[in-house]
């Protein structure tokens, strides 16, 4: 080799070998059997002993030409050569040093190369001596592993100094394929070539250890079974180690990498890796495997410790609330103080659990959406309407067919977060039957002391719900259970007034129907008295559906009719009064039918529905008989005690009353409360029947601009009743000028908004007389005040100073 830069180019004789590479300073005999390379030998041995050998690309082709070899080869030097008796040539060359084709010539005397000698580029003698290190220990662990290289070669090895030559002659010992040892063998300088060697070593002391570890388990594995069960066994170790079984082991990698990056609890990480286990061993075709499967993908699925930040801002949430609900300034304001003390307490883990309780229509849905939108959590609503099934909260055992987790679980998968915000919609429709009580699973779910240990039958391990927001809604919040209803902060949501519904509908409901209707390229309007007659004429609700019911009705024939007469874009519809029977058809409800003129056992009385107040006719009529007393209308056992009640305290006073004692056993009395298909029940109708009683057995008529509620003793006493808020509501509705309530309720008249209280004579009374002298028209005089327990002077003829005379009883 030339010791300047130069390169040194030769032209040499050119020797294709098949399945093998030559490395500078390797010594091996070489038997040449084609003509072509025979020739080039004996060319060879007449110059100077020097032949370029290179290895053919495919060993199957007899004349390769310039691409049937590599670029890059070895030059070497004959040092003997012998011919056979069957004419091939054994020859014994060694290794001198890399060259590269420059060009190439073939002719039927054989192969002959213009070569240029490589030579290695400057390395870094710091990174080669340690990557050197490094191929000799690597070296002496592959020897060890590899019975087939005898030990000698290490003590050769390891008196070598040159870089180079140790990279030759370790590579000529490897286990290598020909394009890995050609790739070695280009490598344009020492430093690359040891490190593609230790690379390749460490690789192949990797295989070597899989190998082992296959025999070992194979060997365990036969000493336990026939040899049927032994092969078998092999080919899946073999398998199993390649990656090339196709029953699922892609999906079970995909498992395992899953659980290394899942943030999650160790005993339920613990779980997960015994359950990938047992799949390991366990048939594909299996039917626990799916459940098994199924199971795996549901525990990695779960956010156990992904948790979103809440946003606690009061003015945000203020802006939502406002943005999205009209009205409704108490449940508000309590949202508005939860979130600040939220945002004050440090264990925000023990929060309240809030119920929101009200008539349907009146936003409690959308209250918890807009929630989680003001404190930026994942929203997840689960209908709990129907459920009887306990498993429905706590999940399925794994041992039933088509087992899954509980709704709770469920909805958290669904909110990819650990911290969302579920809305446990209707939570008073529950019932309970022979699979169990879903209400008292529920206590787990919303007891803030238990539910950082919930534990969900399916899962087998507890689940931390504790940084849950539970929000639940409810129509009658009398329907939960005791325990249950014990943990909840209920916020009731009253019905709207007709002024809140009139703004609803202007500023939310109308917007709402033009875009869902497809008329937001037209001029749609609906005026507010229309809106308000809608509300009077077409709805009797507490909330608003039927509004938008009727409002996307008007709307839906609006756009029909533009469809229809192809009415171009921008054209201005003002939906009036008038043109509600053509959109909506006649009045469904007149609140004009109450009777103007006093009557005989017709009292108005006050009832609280789950769809708001509700003004209720108690009819009563007496009639010859036997003393029967007849109840109809649908009636509950608490309303038909109600009406015995007070038929034993108008008895109590027959004499006052001046109804004499047999008068009950010759006549039957008849209570009847009319709509006898809807059920009715409950005891604040108490004195609305005493009232009705004692005008039909007296014969005083009643006041028909006046309405009542309130429950009776026996003795007279009139007791509190709920709903004051919606009652009072439906008597201003109905046109109705004094009220009748508890004394005991006037406090509750604070909490109720002035402009329903408007125009209202609202009367507290504490026993039944007062109510009878409101409620009853004073027709006959002496009768009235003899009931009232008052005596007329003079058969109430005698006056004085121009009033009449009375003196007490």
């Amino acid at each position: 080799m030339s010791e300047n830069n130069q390169e040194k180019t030769l032209n040499l004789p050119l020797l294709p070998l098949r399945d093998m590479i030559i490395f500078p300073h390797m010594v091996v005999p070489l038997f040449v059997g084609r003509e072509k390379s025979i020739a080039a030998l004996e060319e060879s041995v007449g110059k100077n002993n020097e032949l370029f050998l290179v290895t053919q690309k495919d060993a199957s082709i007899l004349n390769p030409e310039r691409t049937d070899v590599y670029d890059i080869g070895t030059v070497v030097s004959i040092i003997q050569m012998l011919r056979l008796p069957d004419n091939t040539v054994k020859v014994l060359i060694e290794g001198k040093y890399r060259a590269k084709i420059s060009t190439f010539k073939s002719s039927n005397d054989g192969y002959w190369a213009e070569v240029v000698e490589l030579k290695d580029g400057e390395v870094d003698g710091v990174a080669l001596e340690a990557v050197t290190r490094s191929v000799k220990t690597t070296f002496e662990q592959y020897v060890k592993l590899n019975k087939r290289i005898p030990p000698e070669l290490l003590m050769s090895i390891s008196s070598i100094n040159d870089p180079s030559r140790l990279a030759d002659i370790i590579v000529a010992h490897m286990s290598m394929k020909i394009p890995e040892k050609q790739e070695v063998l280009e490598a344009d300088n020492v430093e690359k070539r040891l490190h593609l060697l230790l690379e390749k070593m460490q690789g192949e002391i990797e295989i070597i250890n899989v190998e082992r570890k296959i025999r070992n388990r194979v060997k365990t594995q036969m000493e336990k079974s026939q040899k049927e069960y032994y092969l078998n066994e092999q080919i899946n170790a073999i398998q199993r180690e390649l990656g090339q079984k196709d029953d699922g082991k892609g999906e079970l990698e995909e498992f395992e990498e899953k659980l290394k990056t899942k943030a999650m609890p160790e005993e339920a990480a613990d779980k997960v890796r015994k359950e990938i286990r047992k799949l390991k061993n366990m048939s594909p075709m299996s039917a626990e495997s799916a459940v098994v499967r199924n199971y795996i993908d549901w525990m990695l699925s779960l956010p156990w410790q992904d948790y979103t930040k809440d946003d606690n801002s009061l003015e945000s949430a203020k802006k939502v609330l406002e943005e999205q609900h009209y009205g409704l300034k108490d449940v508000k304001d309590r949202i508005i103080e939860y979130l600040a003390v939220r945002t004050l307490v440090k264990d925000k883990s023990k929060g309240t659990i809030l119920c929101l309780a009200g008539p349907p229509g009146v936003g409690k849905t959308s209250i918890g959406t807009s929630l989680a939108e003001a404190l930026g959590r994942s929203f997840v609503r689960i209908s709990l309407g129907g459920v009887r099934d306990e498993a429905e909260i706590r999940g399925h055992r794994r041992t039933y067919v088509g087992a899954m987790p509980g709704k709770i679980i469920q909805a958290l998968k669904k909110a990819k977060t650990g911290n969302p915000l579920i809305l446990l919609d209707e939570i008073d429709k529950m019932s309970s039957d022979m699979r169990g009580d879903p209400a008292s699973a529920m206590l787990e779910v919303l007891d803030p002391e238990q539910n950082k240990n919930f534990a969900d039958h399916y899962i087998e391990v507890e689940y931390d719900l504790s940084k849950v927001m539970f929000v639940m809604t409810a129509n009658d919040v009398s329907k939960i259970p005791g325990p249950l209803k014990d943990r909840m902060e209920i916020i009731t949501i009253p019905g709207y007034t007709p002024d809140e519904k009139l703004q609803i509908g202007k500023q939310y409901l109308l917007s709402k129907a033009i875009r869902n209707n497809g008329l937001d390229d037209y001029i749609f309007k609906i005026s507010d008295s229309t809106i308000a007659a809608i509300i009077d004429q077409y709805t009797r609700e507490a909330g608003v559906r039927e509004l938008e019911r009727m409002m996307n009705t008007i709307a839906r024939k609006t756009a029909t009719n533009v469809v229809d007469k192809q009415i171009a874009k921008g054209k201005k519809f003002n939906i009036s009064i008038s043109q509600l029977k053509h959109f909506l058809g006649p009045c469904k409800f007149d609140r004009t039918d109450l009777e103007i003129e006093p009557q005989l056992g017709l009292v108005n009385g006050l009832a609280w529905t789950a769809v708001g107040g509700e003004v209720l006719n108690i009819e009563v009529v007496t009639h010859e008989g036997t003393g029967k007393l007849s109840i109809t209308g649908k009636l509950g056992e608490v309303m038909q005690e109600s009406a015995k009640a007070a038929l034993s305290y108008v008895r109590s006073i027959s004499d006052k009353l001046g109804v004499i004692a047999d008068w009950y056993n010759k006549h039957d009395i008849h209570i009847h409360v009319p709509e006898g298909a809807t059920p009715k029940d409950g005891p604040s109708a108490g004195i609305t029947m005493m009232t009705a009683l004692t005008s039909a057995i007296a014969g005083i008529k009643v006041w028909q601009n006046v309405a009542m509620t309130g429950e009776v003793t026996i003795r007279g006493r009139v007791l509190p009743i709920g709903g004051l808020k919606e009652k009072l509501l439906a008597a201003k509705q109905y046109g109705m000028k004094k009220v009748i309530i508890p004394k005991k309720n006037e406090k509750d008249l604070q909490e109720i908004p002035d402009h329903i209280k408007d125009n209202l004579e609202i009367i507290p009374v504490t026993d039944a007389e007062e109510v009878l002298r409101i409620a009853l028209e004073i027709a006959r005089p002496e009768t009235f005040m003899k009931m009232v327990g008052l005596k007329v002077v003079n058969g109430g003829e005698e006056v004085s100073n121009g009033k009449l005379e009375v003196a007490n009883h």
